[in-house]
This record gives C-alpha cells, structure tokens and sequence, in this order.
C-alpha cells in the first residue's frame, strides 16, 4: 500500500484534529493548549515527548533500529492577531485570533505523518518531530535554536513545509537557494516642536517631515539597490496627533523590508537611517529609526532541495512538482533552522478554485483535501532518507 493510501484510511481524524485547533488559535508564544494536544497525540503514538523548547515549543522523538542517521520534520503552530469572518462551525472561537496563514494544517500534516511513522515503523534511524511556536515575527525559530534545539536533538537535514494557495491540491513547488525574503520591521520616530494648529509657523511639523520621510523611503529601492536585487520597502503605518487644532511634538512611521540577501538588507538600514535624519533636519526636526531584522533570507540548500523534490514526485507524481519555482516576497523564520542545519523548505497547494483565499486574509482557511498530501510527503522523507539498509 502506497504511504498517502495509508494515510487517507484516517483523513477523517485528521480532518476533525485541524479544525480543532483552527477553532482555538493561539499567537506566538501562549501555544499552551495546541502544545498540549500535540503532546499527547505524539504520545499516544508512542513517540517520546519534549516539551517547552523555546518557550512552548515541542519536539517528538522516534527512534528505530541501530543507525545514527536523523531527520527533522517541522511545523508552526502560532495564530495571527486577526478577526476571522468565516461562519463555518470551526471557525474561531476567540475574537481577534485567527489561522489565517495555515499552521493549523501544517501541524496536522506532521501530526499525521508521525502517526503512519509510529504505526508502520519502516525506516532505521531517528525522526525529530519539531513543533514550533511564534513563527509570525516573533522569533519562534531563532528561539528553539537558540535553546539548543540541534544540540539535542541531531538532525543530519530538516525539511518543513507551508500551504500556497492558488496552486493547485496535489502540486508542491521549490526551488534552490534564496526561496523567501529576509525580513525586517522598522519605526521612525520624528519630533518636532508641538503648536497650535493655526499657528505652524511657531512649531516644526513632525507630520509634514513623516510624510516627506515615507515618500523618500521609496527612492532606496528605485535607486540604492540594484535592479538585479529584488528588494521591498513598505511604510505600513504613520501615527501622529490626537487633535485636529493640534500641531503634535511627535509622529512615528513604521513598515517593513524584504529583500534576498544580508548585504541589501545592511544596505537598505543605512540608507533609511540617512533619509530619515537628513529629511526631519531639512525641516527642523530630528528622527531616530529602530530597525529590527527579523529574519534571515531562506536559502534551500541543493542536495536537500534535489531529495524532497524527488520524494513529492515519489508521492504526486514528476509533473505535479515545479521545481523551478518564483521566489517568495514574504518571510519565514524556518531560515534560522536552516541556517543551522541543511535542509529545504517546499510549498503545497493549498486549492486554486474559485474563491481561493490568500494567507492573512480574515477569510482564509486551510483546505482539509491538502492534509493527506502534506503527511504522506513528510513520511515519504523519513522512509527514504532512513530506509533500511537492504530494502527494496
């Protein structure tokens, strides 16, 4: 019986477990209950259990037979600060907290691998279940690293992987090297000097230095960094004031950067450091910039790249793989993992229908007919990177 056979027998379960935990999310670091749940599902497996690496972080552990060789499998299972508007009888139960990126659906995907993995018990070596907290901008990665995650449990290569909607059920998509984006958050604070507001000429504006700051923001990509060099530059906020005869003493700006490589990211911070004090000094004001790089860029490395890409045509078939695929804008901090560890990192279609719905949408939700896809590959890694010596 071929792997995803085996795990379609229980897509049911698997199918109420997501929704459970869709119905309870939780941001990055308070994963208490869905921690919980992972913790006994692996447990009844028989799998061994680690809790609280980096904070709420969880890792099962099962070994096999007498070869030192080791996989890690990892999944993310925070929520975002989002109001869902789904009216489907899973859909959140607490108000400002929903799955809108699909972590519910890659920890389930891992949960069902480790189950076939625990139930059919064909490969030589050790799986390292790696259920990670706060990937949405809050270090879950760098923090299970950091609290010795490959220190303790070895892993000669780590895989994960995240749902893409718009590509069709049944297809995974990669490429080698810088997959997504380096990441960084950025705050501009500008002060000035507070007045009436019919009175501008006794104050400086902050209001009118921040807005000429977020227009010269643009002109780094356009003209600092090299075509050739993909790179984003985003003012997603500008707070000032409270009063609308006011003239404040203070106006921030904040946004984010993307980009593919450490040295336009080191570039990127210098220029805006420079743009933002030398347009606030123009008009009298002063600017500080707190620039927070977040995340590394995601490089997949070759040789894990070229075996995953192998397996999932093992399980969907040669041409339902692209292995060419676009380069991703958005971050993920799973590049700390891999900057530790070799590994890749691949997408599964998450649907492509009519109404298909973009992550981070408050109408999203991860598509359930993707689950024994995403848990046949990952068990499709273990068997083939651990496979018994002298099996067929």
């Amino acid at each position: 019986m071929q792997i995803i056979d085996h795990i379609r027998g229980y897509h049911g379960a698997l199918t109420e477990w997501r929704r459970d935990i869709h119905a309870h999310p939780e941001l990055g670091f308070e994963e208490q209950r869905t921690a919980e749940l992972v913790a006994e599902r692996l447990a009844g497996f028989g799998i061994e259990v680690h809790r609280g690496i980096g904070k709420t972080g969880v890792v099962g552990r099962l070994r096999l037979g007498n070869s030192p060789r080791a996989i890690g499998l990892r999944a993310d299972m925070d929520c975002l600060p989002i109001h869902e508007s789904n009216g489907f009888a899973h859909r959140s139960r607490h108000d400002g907290r929903m799955h809108a990126c699909g972590h519910d659906g890659h920890t389930t995907m891992l949960l069902g691998a480790a189950r076939y993995l625990a139930e059919t018990r064909n490969f030589d070596g050790t799986v390292h279940f790696i259920f990670q907290p706060a990937e949405e901008g809050l270090g879950g990665a760098a923090a299970m690293v950091e609290d010795g995650l490959f220190a303790r449990f070895p892993c000669d290569a780590v895989f994960g992987m995240h749902n893409r909607p718009g590509l069709a059920v049944g297809k995974f998509q990669i490429r080698q090297g810088a997959m997504m984006a380096g990441g960084a958050f950025f705050d501009i604070t500008v002060t000035g000097i507070g007045a009436h507001g019919a009175r501008p000429e006794a104050g400086v504006d902050p209001v009118v230095a921040a807005a000429h700051i977020a227009a010269a923001l643009q002109t780094i990509v356009a003209r600092n960094v090299r075509p050739l060099d993909t790179a984003v530059v985003s003012v997603t906020q500008l707070h000032a004031g409270h009063a609308y005869n006011v003239i404040p003493e203070k106006a921030t700006l904040g946004g984010t950067v993307r980009c593919f490589s450490n040295g336009t990211m080191k570039l990127i911070e210098g220029r805006m450091r420079a743009i933002a004090e030398g347009v606030a000094a123009g008009f009298g004001a002063g600017a500080a910039l707190d620039f927070r790089s977040l995340f590394p860029p995601l490089v997949n490395h070759a040789d894990e790249t070229a075996f995953i890409a192998d397996c999932a045509a093992e399980v969907v078939g040669g041409d339902n793989v692209n292995r060419n695929a676009n380069p991703v804008m958005a971050s993920e901090d799973f590049s700390h993992m891999l900057a530790a560890c070799p590994g890749a990192y691949i997408q599964i279609g998450n649907g492509d229908g009519e109404g298909a719905c973009e992550v981070h949408n408050p109408g999203y939700d991860f598509n359930d007919a993707a689950l024994p896809f995403g848990a046949a590959l990952f068990a499709t890694l273990v068997e083939r990177r651990l496979a018994r010596v002298g099996a067929d």
